[in-house]
């Protein structure tokens, strides 16, 4: 034993006091392993960054009769293929007989007569009394002049429905036709959203097809309202921040150091300092947000939900690359950028939409700047265009915030999630020989904005699983779930005197689903379970897929207006409310 002096004795004192290398375990899990509670294993921090893809396996190809060089490229397109197998079933659903009803139903007496009017004058203009009929008649008419009037949603919905109807007319083909579209796209982007946020192909395209299958999304997509509009632009910004998290976690483990072992460590340096770079995905996220507010203002709370989550996921993919401090890095180095590219290009985005009102002199306050009451004030200075859009938001405002008017299908959000008060779009009872009408008694036809029934209520259950994943598991993809539901639900509650229907909550619907196929995927059971615990969670699984499968079908007439014995409606209205 050698002597001890007193540099060997400074020597330990500073050894004791050391600040701990990056990723050392803390004292308590030291102090546990002198009682024989082993150490966790050593895991490469850039694993936990980003996380691999599984490797996907070939056999389902080779079940199907495909050879080994066959099922092999077949397997590294699935993560392409599978989703877009799932949207093109979207896709027909939505497409057949878009045009029917015929009819100029519930809210599109508003949307599809401003796109119209949007095409010719570039600003909205006014519609005669009788234009719904005129519309739909033999031949048809539009009863349109270049008068102003009052609208109180920005036009950048109206400008995407215009598009339809500039390729195939102003009739119900033609106005649906965008809306459509983007419901139909709106499921490739679940299903590739879903196999980013949960690393799995097959989970990522049920997600997808549960979309496809739930009746208000899909009655949605067929008639031509803004809010899913505003759906597909949330549910693409999201996407983008997804693909945006998953590069700069790759950039910082790029730049984490690597032991002679191959394993790289967190570092204090590269998590406390390491500039992220240019984020064009993110930036995307923002152009999507500021089209979603541009379309209906309940976009302004995705645009405030998404860009704290960002920031947050910054935060925690410091704190795993090693940052001492994590939150004061991420405010020093990411959060000014992430405001520039969501809140600065979101509201660029929402100025641009309003550019026919602004170069045209015919709509609605456009001139207010110039008039008496305009000429006063201390904002003169600005440009008058300027001046007369602001007045004009704040009144739409003071127009939202005051819709008090009784609706015979109004309904409070707390019955939203259970389905307690869906909205007839449509509705005529044509007798036997009318309108396709075979039943003796008669028949009905109605367009209901009804969730497909047993998928809404799996998905209250479904929530609370991701609400326990988040809260007590820290599970961050539960908890991108949780915020995209909160975001487009809650703000809701605040306006409890106010009119609002349960197809607002269209805009959330993706996040059910993802929520729900989370939770299918836990019921099948995480890899390295048992075979036998796999078979028993995939037959409980299917069966409930199954069954949300039926329960769409069981209601389809009932979402495309189609003729059916009353009797038959009848046994379809499971609730008083839903008359």
């Amino acid at each position: 034993m050698g002597r001890v002096t007193s540099d060997t004795t400074a020597t330990d004192a500073a050894a004791q006091h050391a600040p701990e290398p990056p990723g050392a375990p803390p004292v308590w899990q030291r102090r546990l392993r002198r009682f024989g509670f082993p150490a966790r294993p050593q895991t490469d921090v850039r694993a936990r960054l980003v996380p691999a893809f599984p490797e996907p396996s070939g056999r389902l190809w080779a079940v199907f009769g495909a050879g080994p060089d066959a099922a092999a490229r077949l397997t590294r397109w699935s993560g392409w293929l599978g989703p877009l197998l799932v949207a093109l079933f979207a896709g027909v659903l939505r497409f057949w007989n878009l045009g029917s009803p015929r009819k100029v139903i519930f809210d599109e007496t508003y949307y599809p007569k401003d796109a119209w009017s949007l095409l010719q004058y570039g600003y909205e203009g006014t519609w005669a009394k009788n234009a719904n009929d005129a519309l739909v008649g033999h031949p048809p008419q539009l009863l349109l002049s270049p008068e102003h009037s009052y609208v109180v949603h920005p036009p950048m919905g109206k400008w995407l429905i215009a598009v339809g109807e500039g390729l195939f007319g102003m009739n119900p083909f033609g106005w649906r036709f965008m809306v459509a579209l983007l419901g139909t796209l709106s499921v490739l982007l679940v299903c590739r959203i879903g196999r980013r946020l949960m690393r799995s192909t097959t989970l990522g395209c049920l997600a997808g097809a549960l979309l496809a299958v739930d009746g208000l999304h899909f009655v949605m997509s067929r008639t031509a309202l803004l809010d899913l509009i505003v759906m597909f632009w949330v549910v693409a910004a999201f996407g983008c921040l997804l693909v945006d998290r998953d590069r700069t976690r790759g950039r910082l483990a790029g730049a984490l150091p690597v032991g002679p072992d191959g394993v790289a460590r967190p570092d204090e340096s590269v998590g406390d300092r390491l500039r992220l770079g240019w984020r064009p995905w993110r930036i995307a996220a923002g152009l999507s947000l500021g089209l979603a507010t541009a379309t209906k203002w309940n976009g302004l709370y995705y645009l405030a939900a998404f860009a704290l989550m960002a920031v947050l996921w910054d935060v925690a993919a410091r704190r795993t690359a090693g940052a001492r401090r994590p939150f004061r890095s991420a405010l020093r180095r990411d959060a000014l950028p992430a405001f520039g590219a969501t809140v600065v290009v979101a509201l660029a985005t929402y100025l641009a939409s309003w550019s026919g009102w602004i170069a045209t002199k015919g709509g609605y306050y456009r001139d207010w700047a110039t008039s008496p009451e305009g000429r006063t004030g201390a904002w003169t200075w600005l440009p008058d265009w300027l001046r007369s859009l602001w007045h004009y938001q704040t009144e739409v405002y003071n127009f939202h915030t005051g819709l008090t008017t009784p609706h015979t299908y109004q309904s409070n959000p707390w019955s939203w999630l259970v389905l307690g008060r869906p909205v007839s779009y449509f509705y005529e009872d044509p007798k036997v020989g009318q309108d396709g009408c075979t039943a003796a008694e008669g028949c009905a036809r109605e367009v209901l904005a009804l969730g497909t029934p047993l998928l809404w209520w799996a998905a209250c259950f479904a929530l609370l699983y991701v609400l326990y994943r988040w809260l007590f598991k820290r599970d961050w993809r539960a908890g991108a779930i949780v915020c995209g539901v909160a975001a487009g639900y809650l703000p809701w509650f605040l306006y409890q005197e106010r009119t609002i229907f349960l197809f607002y909550a269209v805009v959330f619907v993706p996040f059910l689903c993802l929520a729900l196929a989370t939770m299918l995927g836990a019921i099948v059971g995480p890899p390295g379970s048992t075979e036998r615990r796999r078979t028993v969670g995939a037959v409980g699984a299917g069966v409930l897929v199954l069954l949300i499968a039926w329960n769409f079908i069981y209601f389809y007439p009932l979402y495309t207006g189609m003729p059916i014995p009353k009797s038959a409606w009848h046994h379809r209205m499971w609730f008083d409310t839903w008359v």
